[in-house]
Formats: C-alpha cells, sequence, structure tokens
C-alpha cells in the first residue's frame, strides 16, 4: 500500500514507501566507490533517489521499471528534492496498485466506455456504426483504447487519456455539426473517435508512458489507418468512397506536413478535425499546467517548454490587477508630457543599424512571431 507520495515529501521526512523506477543511473564518486542515482515516480510525481552504499547489492535485486519499497531520509540539494536511500527492495506487481504510479484520468473507464458505447449507437450510417461495433465489441482493444494515454508529453497524458481526449473531440464535432448544417455528421463523429486509434499500439503505458518500437517505426497515424482497415473488412459492403474519406480523416488531422501529417486536410470535416483534435489537446495541455502551479506564488506559472511560455493565472481571491485609489484621496497629478526626441543624426542611425546596415527590426520585419509553434513541432509530430 502506498503511504506517501512524492509531491508530499518534505526536507527531514523519514520515508518508507514503494516507488517506480523510472531510471536507474550507475555512476562513479570521486573517491572511487560506485553509487546509484534514481528517479522514483507515482502519479504525483517524481523524486531522485541516491545510493551510496551497498550499491552493488541493492543494484543486483531491481531494475529500471521495477517497483521497489524505499526507505531514507529526504534532503534538498541544488533546489531539488532528493532521498538518501537507506534500504531497497523490489516489490512484486501483485502487491501494488498500478493507480498509484501513473496518473489516471478523472472520468471513471466504465462511465468512459458507456459514452462511447451510446455515441456509436447515435450513428444513423449503417457501415460507420457497423465500422465502431467492430472495434469497441473487440474485447482485446476495448480494454487498450480505455487504458491507452493520449500522448507521452503533451496533452491527457494519463491512463483513460486517449479515450477521453477522443470523446472530447467527438463531442465538439457534435457541437460543430448542430452550428454548420451540411456537414458529414457521422464521418466526423467516426473521424474524431479514431483519429488517434493507433495509440493503442504506438505507446507503452504498463510502467512509464513511452513508445513501442513499432511505434517509433511507423508511428500513430499509419497504425491508426491500418487497424481501421483490418476493421472495414470486417463490414460486408463498405462503401469504398466513405472507406477513403475515413482514412483522410486520419491521414491529415495533424494539418500540416510540419507536424508529421501524411496529408493536409482536404474535405472540410478534416479541417474540422485537425482544429478540434488541436483546441481539445491545447486546452488540456495548459490546464495540466495550471494544476501542477497550484500553491505558486505570483500571478504567472513557471516556464513551459513545450509552448514556449509562461501562464498568466488570476489572482486568488479575484484581487484587481491595479489597485484603486482610496476614496477621498487626491487624484494623481497627470504626468507631464514627454519631450519628443530629434531624429537621429546619420551617424546616429548608422551606429544603429551596425556594421552591416539593418537593425534587428529591419531584419524581423515580414517574418513569422507565432510563438504557439515554435519548440513544439517536434512534439506534434508524434502527439497531437
Amino acid at each position: 500500500m502506498k503511504k506517501t507520495f512524492a509531491k508530499d515529501i518534505q526536507e527531514r521526512d523519514w520515508v518508507e514507501t514503494p516507488f517506480l523506477v523510472r531510471e536507474k543511473i550507475t555512476a562513479m564518486a570521486k573517491n572511487g566507490k560506485p553509487y546509484l542515482t534514481l528517479k522514483l515516480m507515482d502519479r504525483s510525481g517524481e523524486v531522485e533517489g541516491r545510493v551510496w552504499d551497498r550499491v552493488e547489492e541493492f543494484s543486483a535485486g531491481f531494475e529500471k521499471d521495477d517497483f521497489v519499497l524505499v526507505k531514507g531520509k529526504a534532503s534538498v540539494y541544488l533546489g531539488k528534492m532528493q532521498l538518501v536511500v537507506q534500504e531497497l527492495v523490489r516489490v512484486s506487481d501483485e502487491k501494488v496498485d498500478i493507480g498509484d504510479y501513473l496518473p489516471v484520468a478523472e472520468r471513471k473507464p466504465e462511465e468512459m466506455v458507456a459514452d462511447l458505447r451510446s455515441r456509436v449507437d447515435s450513428l444513423r450510417d449503417p457501415y460507420l456504426k457497423g465500422l465502431m461495433k467492430a472495434f469497441v465489441e473487440d474485447g482485446e482493444f476495448l480494454a487498450d483504447y480505455q487504458t491507452a494515454p493520449a500522448a507521452k508529453t503533451m496533452h491527457h497524458v494519463y491512463l483513460g487519456g486517449l479515450l477521453e481526449h477522443s470523446l472530447a473531440v467527438a463531442d465538439l464535432a457534435e457541437d460543430i455539426c448542430r452550428r454548420y448544417p451540411g456537414l458529414n455528421r457521422d464521418l466526423l463523429v467516426t473521424g474524431a473517435l479514431l483519429h488517434d486509434v493507433g495509440k493503442v499500439a504506438e505507446l507503452s503505458y504498463e510502467r512509464a508512458f513511452d513508445y513501442t518500437d513499432e511505434g517509433k517505426l511507423l508511428g500513430h497515424i499509419v497504425m491508426g489507418v491500418e487497424l481501421v482497415e483490418e476493421k472495414i473488412r470486417q463490414v460486408p459492403g463498405f462503401p469504398p468512397l466513405t472507406r477513403t474519406l475515413l482514412k483522410h480523416l486520419l491521414l491529415s488531422h495533424h494539418g500540416q506536413y510540419e507536424f508529421g501529417s501524411p496529408k493536409r486536410p482536404k474535405t472540410l470535416e478534416a479541417v474540422i478535425l485537425n482544429f478540434l483534435d488541436d483546441l481539445d489537446s491545447k486546452i488540456n495541455g495548459v490546464r495540466r499546467h495550471l494544476d501542477r502551479e497550484v500553491g505558486r506564488e505570483g500571478s504567472w506559472t513557471s516556464y513551459h517548454r513545450l509552448y514556449d511560455r509562461y501562464f498568466f493565472r488570476e489572482p486568488q481571491g479575484g484581487e484587481p490587477l491595479e489597485q484603486d485609489a482610496p476614496k477621498g484621496a487626491d487624484p494623481l497629478p497627470a504626468p507631464a508630457p514627454a519631450k519628443r526626441e530629434a531624429a537621429p543624426s546619420a551617424a546616429k542611425e548608422q551606429e544603429r543599424k551596425g556594421k552591416f546596415g539593418y537593425s534587428l527590426a529591419d531584419q524581423l520585419r515580414g517574418k513569422s512571431l507565432d510563438l504557439f509553434s515554435a519548440g513544439e513541432d517536434e512534439e506534434r509530430r508524434h502527439e497531437d
């Protein structure tokens, strides 16, 4: 039974609880003695573990991705919490609850599966409905579909995240179809439910979230199209055009070639799916970042590497950004008008532009300054 979670550990705490070993590195200290550096994780986060004594004895008893019972003293080193491990022993899988070690969706799996079945029952196209029934009646697939995360790092990074994300995109598709008549509602909803279906095999999630070998070599888009084709063959008379349009939704849902999309969206439903997928993934990604910052002082989060920015948080208690002047106080005097600077001389202008004859503003003129794509392209190749 899990006693203490990583996020709750305080300096000088004595910790005696199981962790999942996410990383195991053997190194050599300056005195020539070996030591172990461990990344110990649970659903709340990670903490570093250091083993200085009995290194060979402990190291022989466990491997990366094993569960281990750790006993040690917590201390802060270089601003990070660290456990100095005194005892360490492997724990069998039967004695742990995987939900204590990997984050899980807030919605219960059975609730999401019921939602999925209801969505399938609402389809009017007999062929698309038959295709979706082939998926939900496949017990092995359904178990993976309700368990898999939607990504490794960007969004819905928890058990059940894939089904939660797919249902959310399907909900958005329903909203769009009510607002814009003439759309192929059944095709769009089916595409929403299946756009990331290849992630059931692209990602591994029995321990830490990672990519399978097949996932790294092929990717979830190709793997998803293969899964859809396999199930289509179980639906007699499936129309060739519907097959092509559905596959196009999967092949184009990343939107752009630079985001790993084999095709760009070339139907209205494909354009919509691309935007809805991106919308739900970004909302979830930013929300999770904000949730992790609860308790942080100030109005801004820490820097988000993938989104390349900080995010503003409304002050707790609804404090205004600027305090109004107290009633009865004298108004502040109006600022004096700014002096207008004289135009720079030719020599100063040349100095501003530098030896190349143009300034930074000249260089940036006409360039795209889209911050949302900066630093994110490589992750989006895999995860949206």
